[in-house]
């Protein structure tokens, strides 16, 4: 039986349906809005496995072409493996659902939501998490949700809710916030500077509409809600576990106070070895095992927590506010463009700026609408940043921490008018230990300094974290600059990066329902001021652009009249091929008549743009030529001034001595400095050599 529920949106409904597609799955909801669907299911394995330390879901967000009316560019005519897009909304879906399954359902758990279509007005990526959600929280899957997500921007000092593409262009900061009805646990988005005081209130008008959406999918789930499946949990307990506690807390706590990520993680080795060989024979239960390590690590959870609330003191010594020492080092790489060494504790990123022509810009071909960018940012987390051994690959945690990266630092990289550069940054995180992500963005930052990039203002970033307390989180700190382990056992993650002068990039995972209002302008407040630290540091390093690299292509940028362009261009191409071959150049124009050349030397792009304003200028009388001698004749020699513009040289116009023969002066070929004395009445060009070699002799 089809069900629906609806929300009036402006002249539009929001819809969740069930029941008419996708019956098999253990949910499914069609969800649309306007022009826009999205088809989310949700499915769980057969089998159960009792015990399991994580949730095993996945999330397969994907848009199918046919949804805007177009069919895939390329060779093949299918839609392949998932574009960097489609993973950044998987992220955007999974990251507040998932904390709300339980470990103890023991199922795999894949969630597929499809844009089916797509109008180009509204965005899919919202609808996609409210339907992903509804889907869940109809199903026979246990769920604490339902959860739903909304885009706010904020344009000429007002807030939009869910905005079309075309208002996202002009706000001054644009989010997307989910969470329940109870609270917002995640936050991500950008922004051109804006302040903390802009930011909260954007969340503020998000927490409304978040609201009304979970409402709505409690409503469908009234309708067509099925029975929940049961869970799995161990009705195991660890055997002596209050003996073991006992013995732990003492070395746990001896091991996670030492200095150093490598040194805590050695030592605390020592301790779970020295226990597990006392309780060896107990240990042989693989339950048993598991419970074990779930108990250290608990241990471990509260020690840490409990030093930080009551005595503000963290795992390496650190106060809550305080930041890990920093080192800037910038051309650190002999030949790229520009490189930059940023070093945070036990956090490094290696980054690196290079710089290329129009022809190397990202293309975009997806369902948005083609479009291409100018600036690229990539990611890289080897597996030796950590210690450890592993395949080098890209996966979705390397494509979401660059687009945070890329995001940071958008909104100060010049526009292409300014600076008509591709730009490409890539970051090689070299150890970790705690937010990679914003020393990308510092080390990107320094890296696009040291390679030319007149940047707006200098960017850097920090990652924040607390640690709360209490019924209603009374007790609480907030931490500055936090390392992987209060990540992991902290209540939040928190990144902000900017200017001095306000937000360009964050995003936030909330672990927590509730968090106030309070918390997040003390965080918001701290926040900035760690990350005005890092910019005072990395301005003694680096504080504006370096002259370009030699090394860099030569980009050279000019506008001509629009009658011209066919001059230039020629028949077929013909004259603007051949100058490209003469000069070793790139030549691209554009309907405007802006005319770039790429050159690998200045001195080609150089001599290459005279030449292109040879051709778009009409020859001016008085003006000294470098021409090209084409043919010798006994009255003289027809010179070409400017392609495909020649003009006759008489003998007499050689020398001041008579002269005999053309050829005992000019040869063929020759390139010789020309003076244009006159156009006459039929548009002929007469040229003096002799005049333009004393001309120039009187300059030298």
């Amino acid at each position: 039986m089809v069900q629906r529920v609806t929300y009036k949106i402006g002249d539009d409904e929001l819809i969740l349906e069930t029941g008419r597609i996708g019956k098999q799955a253990n949910g499914c909801v069609y969800a649309q809005y306007a022009g826009t669907s999205v088809i989310a299911t949700v499915c769980a394995s057969h089998s159960v496995t009792e015990g399991m330390d994580y949730v095993p879901v996945t999330v397969d967000y994907n848009e199918k072409f046919y949804a805007a009316g177009k069919i895939p560019g390329g060779f093949v005519k299918r839609e392949g493996r998932p574009k960097d897009k489609e993973i950044l909304v998987s992220r955007l879906i999974d990251r507040p659902m998932r904390p709300l399954f339980e470990m103890s359902f023991g199922r795999e758990i894949q969630i597929v939501p499809t844009c089916v279509s797509a109008d180009g007005i509204h965005t899919p990526d919202i609808l996609a998490v409210i339907a992903s959600s509804a889907a869940v929280t109809i199903s026979d899957i246990p769920f604490h949700g339902p959860v739903a997500a909304c885009r706010v921007a904020y344009i000429d000092g007002d807030y939009v809710i869910n905005p079309t593409f075309q208002q996202m262009d002009k706000a001054q900061l644009e989010i997307v916030v989910a969470g329940t009805a109870d609270g917002f646990t995640m936050v991500e988005g950008g922004a051109n500077e804006a302040s903390e005081e802009v930011m909260l209130g954007a969340l503020e008008k998000a927490q409304g509409f978040i609201t009304d959406m979970c409402h709505l999918q409690d409503e469908l789930q009234k309708k067509a809600g099925k029975e929940k499946l049961p869970l799995a949990p161990l009705d195991v307990v660890l055997q002596n576990a209050e003996q073991i506690e006992a013995e732990a807390t003492p070395l746990v706590q001896d091991a996670c106070f030492r200095d150093g990520k490598q040194a805590r993680s050695i030592a605390f080795d020592a301790v779970k070895k020295q226990l597990q060989e006392k309780y060896a024979e107990q240990l042989e239960d693989p339950v048993q095992a598991k419970l074990f390590d779930a108990l250290l690590d608990d241990i471990q959870y509260k020690l840490l927590r409990k030093s930080i609330l009551e005595k503000g003191v963290r795992i390496d010594g650190r106060k809550c506010d305080e930041i890990r020492p920093i080192t800037c080092e910038i051309n650190v790489l002999p030949r790229p463009h520009g490189s930059a060494l940023f070093t945070r504790g036990e956090t490094q990123s290696l980054a690196v700026t290079t710089l290329g022509t129009s022809l190397d810009e990202q293309v975009y071909d997806d369902i948005d609408g083609d479009r291409s960018e100018n600036f690229i940012l990539h990611y890289n987390f080897p597996p030796y940043s950590v210690g450890e051994v592993g395949k080098l690959t890209t996966g979705r945690r390397e494509i979401g921490h660059g687009n945070l990266a890329r995001r940071s630092l958008a909104p100060m990289i010049p526009s292409k008018t300014e600076f008509p550069y591709t730009i490409r940054v890539v970051s090689e995180i070299m150890e970790s230990n705690g937010s990679s992500s914003q020393a990308s963005t510092c080390g990107g930052c320094l890296s696009l300094l040291a390679a030319g990039v007149p940047m707006k203002k200098m960017v850097a970033g920090i990652a924040m974290g607390l640690i709360t307390d209490g019924p209603k989180y009374e007790q609480y700190k907030i931490l500055s600059d936090i390392l992987g382990e209060e990540d992991h056992l902290g209540d939040m993650d928190f990144k902000v990066a900017g200017t001095k002068d306000g937000i360009t990039g964050f995003q936030m995972d909330i672990k927590i329902a509730g968090v106030s209002t309070q918390i997040m302008k003390e965080a918001l407040a701290q926040a900035k001021a760690g990350r005005l630290h890092i910019l005072s540091i990395m301005e003694k390093c680096i504080d504006k652009p370096q002259p370009i690299s030699p090394n860099a292509p030569k980009i050279l940028s000019m506008k001509i009249p629009v009658d011209k362009i066919g001059a230039l261009i020629g028949p077929g191409g013909k004259n603007v091929k051949a100058l490209c071959q003469q000069y070793s150049v790139t030549i691209n124009t554009d309907d405007d008549g802006t005319v770039t050349i790429y050159g690998k030397t200045s001195t080609s792009a150089d001599e290459a743009k005279k030449a292109i304003k040879g051709i778009v200028e009409d020859p001016e009388v008085g003006t000294i030529y470098n021409g090209t001698v084409k043919r010798i004749m006994e009255f003289g020699a027809f010179v070409e001034i400017l392609p495909g513009k020649e003009g006759l040289c008489h003998i007499s116009k050689l020398s001041r001595q008579r002269v005999e023969k053309v050829t005992d002066v000019l040869k063929e070929g020759q390139q010789v400095p020309v003076k244009l004395l006159e156009v006459d009445k039929m548009g002929r060009l007469n040229l003096s050599y002799i005049d333009a070699v004393e001309e120039l002799g009187k300059k030298q």
